[in-house]
């Protein structure tokens, strides 16, 4: 940090806003387009709970899946094109590596608040009407994922009890069941006590 106590890369702080505050960056990434260099930054994607040791840890698995992604992809494509002997289970292990990725991302998603909303109208109601339907909207989400993970769970109990097993690798198919499930629990958690701002 430099500019002193109340400045962030030599923009000073809007009336209000304390150096420990979460505010623009001025144009760092996608969200903070089109946003004033002296606004308040309300992007969640920029708040403390990064720091946890779950939220870490779960980036970190999603970074090792995509990664792990990107290595069958390329011993794919070289095995194929280069030494004419493809990878036979790359299509099914990718499908596998990415629904893991996608229930590895979900909390990391709802604890960022970077779900997709649609508002077109929600600024010609008043705040306190803004907050209730932010609630509401979180309620709901809740509720439609803790059914997601309840399906799931139940699918893998399933697949768990019939040994199911994927077609070309004969990989078993509940953990990734229960993956979900666990994944869509915890988004259920988070999106039911997130606070509107």
């Amino acid at each position: 940090m430099s500019g002193g106590p109340e400045s962030r890369g030599g923009r000073t702080a809007p009336p209000g806003v304390t150096p420990d505050d979460h505010w623009s960056h001025g144009g760092h990434g996608p969200a903070a387009l089109n946003q004033p260099a002296d606004v308040p930054d309300h992007i969640p994607g920029r708040v403390p709970h990064r720091d946890s040791r779950p939220y870490r840890a779960l980036a970190a698995a999603a970074g090792a899946l995509i990664l792990a992604l990107i290595a069958v992809t390329c011993i794919d494509v070289f095995g194929r094109y280069l030494m004419n002997r493809p990878f036979g289970g790359a299509y099914e292990l990718t499908q596998m590596l990415l629904a893991a990725l996608v229930f590895a991302a979900l909390p990391l998603t709802s604890t960022d608040g970077g779900h997709v909303e649609v508002d077109l109208a929600l600024h010609l109601f008043p705040p306190p009407v803004q907050r209730g339907m932010a609630r509401l909207a979180g309620i709901v989400s809740a509720v439609a994922l803790a059914y997601f993970a309840w399906r799931l769970a139940r699918i893998g109990m399933a697949q768990l009890a019939e040994g199911t097993r994927s077609a070309s690798l004969a990989l078993p198919m509940a953990p990734l069941a229960f993956l979900g499930a666990a994944s869509c629990a915890v988004s259920a958690v988070v999106m039911a006590l997130r606070t509107p701002e």
